[in-house]
């Protein structure tokens, strides 16, 4: 039987837009209490309100996940809400593409710093109310990308083979604990993550490629993540690798 979120208690990082925001709103209808974070206050108070709006129930919880002291705070701060804390969604996250030569090593210490580093910062610091509580569930937004390589895409490739290592070493560790691991690896999502890319050439080839496809919308991504979550507490869905139909790689 599937469980029900009603009353559950989740984190999801990166909320305010994209796969982030459809997740909270997905989390919220299914009767969670949901603690939004992100960098930009405004986009959080509009995910906010419009759960609110809706019946459901959000707080907001400022803070960039690549600063290890605002990963620490937004977890204890969303755990101090209701005292407890049950479902982490690690959703934030850059997609910096660009060739290894002419990259801007600027954006890889974002990408490093952002996909990996704080998702591991906010695993730490969730784990042990989850720990105490003697049951959680960890959800990690990878990529297709953590399981292809591609050319212009070598530290984005590095970032999300990293957080499918991270997120399997971390099942091992806590399977023990009544604390369940899940990986999500989308392919092409309809999102804004394209929009930031700052090599140009790779930009214009990727935005192309989308456009010539039927992409993933982020509320696909959002069902594919309830889904996981709503299972009984002896399945542990470990993977789910979703693409669009019309996506080879």
């Amino acid at each position: 039987m599937m469980q029900k979120l009603n009353g559950k208690v989740a984190i999801v990082t990166g909320a305010t837009s994209g796969i982030g925001e459809a997740t909270a709103y997905a989390l919220a209808s299914e009767g969670a209490v949901v603690a939004i974070t992100g960098r930009r206050v405004e986009r959080l108070e509009q995910v906010k309100n419009k759960i609110v709006e809706t019946g459901g129930v959000a707080i907001t919880v400022c803070g960039d996940v690549q600063n290890e002291q605002d990963a620490v705070r937004m977890v204890e701060e969303a755990y101090s809400h209701s005292g407890r804390l049950d479902i982490l969604v690690n959703n934030a996250g850059v997609m910096l593409l660009g060739p290894i030569l002419d990259a801007s090593t600027e954006d890889w210490r974002r990408m490093i710093n952002t996909n990996l580093l704080g998702l591991m910062y906010t695993t730490h610091a969730a784990l042990k109310y989850m720990v105490k509580m003697e049951s959680g569930h960890i959800v990690n937004i990878s990529s297709t990308a953590g399981r292809t390589v591609r050319a212009s895409a070598g530290v984005y490739n590095a970032t999300k083979w990293g957080v499918g290592a991270f997120s399997e070493a971390l099942r091992q560790e806590v399977h023990g604990k009544n604390i369940r691991v899940t990986i999500i690896e989308p392919g092409l999502v309809e999102t804004e993550l394209r929009d930031h890319i700052t090599h140009e050439s790779t930009k214009s080839a990727i935005n192309k490629m989308a456009d010539e496809i039927r992409q993933l919308k982020s509320e696909d991504i959002a069902n594919s993540i309830v889904y996981a979550l709503k299972q009984p507490d002896h399945v542990n869905v470990n993977e789910i690798l979703i693409r669009p139909t019309d996506q080879l790689l």
